[in-house]
């Protein structure tokens, strides 16, 4: 399988200020970066992601998938990034056939960072088929343990979100942005990248963020059929998880957990 060239332009996580607390001391701290990524693909712009900048031409990649502008891996020849002017470069190997039109409707989502989704993704949700898969309870408990002692941005200087991706209990990819839906667009362009661009069929993905129809939706294009939560769920997202049969589990911490829908997929004793 021919996989496009990527940068590897990381940038620095975190930075240092001077903040005063509430003994009126000034005490030096961390908080993480956040940084405006504008996407051009094969020259034409198409949006800017405001980005931690960990992995972006990952978070590129996914972003393109999960919108539909690409159907494949191959589709994309590179991605270039550049943090001294902030735009990530994309070359396609054909060209996206009706970008403009199919870019036009721009719907501004729930996101942290305010995520943005464009055309009628929502139409395409009734043909979405989810792979048969199922999670029990000890491997819930797992994926809980092993997100409670992963390093994370979050723990050193808050404010970001982390997903990850799981086989079984079994940590595959984690990934910390300024919003949930970036982290997940980045481990959607990982999984591409991986050989014989990986399946979701027997994932779990895990986020720190709440459940929203936007996250729904990702998963289930990523073929992912478990998705558990840290924080809750939306009605919306609740509603589309049930028409999907996708299995969504928030509140999950310590032994604490609560299933809002396809409860058939999980295995209690």
């Amino acid at each position: 399988m021919l996989l496009p060239f990527l940068t590897q332009a990381r940038a620095p996580l975190t930075c240092e200020i001077d903040a005063l607390n509430e003994s009126g001391e000034q005490q030096r701290i961390s908080i993480p970066a956040e940084r405006a990524l504008t996407v051009y693909v094969d020259k034409r712009e198409l949006v800017t992601l405001m980005t931690l900048g960990a992995q972006p031409e990952l978070l590129v990649l996914g972003f393109l998938r999960n919108q539909r502008l690409v159907t494949a891996v191959t589709e994309v020849e590179s991605i270039t990034v550049d943090w001294d002017v902030g735009a990530a470069a994309v070359k396609t190997r054909q060209g996206i056939a009706d970008l403009e039109a199919r870019t036009a409707k721009r719907v501004v989502t729930t996101g942290c960072g305010q995520g943005s989704v464009f055309g009628d993704l929502m139409a395409e949700v009734d043909s979405l088929v989810l792979p048969p898969a199922n999670l029990d309870q000890s491997q819930l408990y797992g994926i809980v343990n092993a997100m409670r002692l992963q390093e994370t941005t979050y723990k050193s200087a808050g404010s970001v979100h982390g997903c990850a991706l799981f086989r079984g209990a079994q940590m595959l990819v984690f990934v910390e942005d300024v919003g949930r839906h970036n982290a997940i667009d980045t481990i959607a362009g990982w999984m591409w990248m991986q050989d014989e661009a990986m399946t979701g069929q027997d994932k779990v993905f895990y986020t720190t963020g709440r459940l929203t129809s936007e996250m729904v939706i990702k998963s289930a294009q990523m073929g992912v059929p478990i998705v558990v939560s840290r924080s809750g769920i939306t009605q919306m997202g609740q509603e589309l998880a049930q028409r999907l049969g996708l299995c969504t589990i928030g509140r999950a911490t310590n032994k604490r957990f609560l299933c809002y829908s396809g409860a058939e997929r999980l295995l209690l004793p």
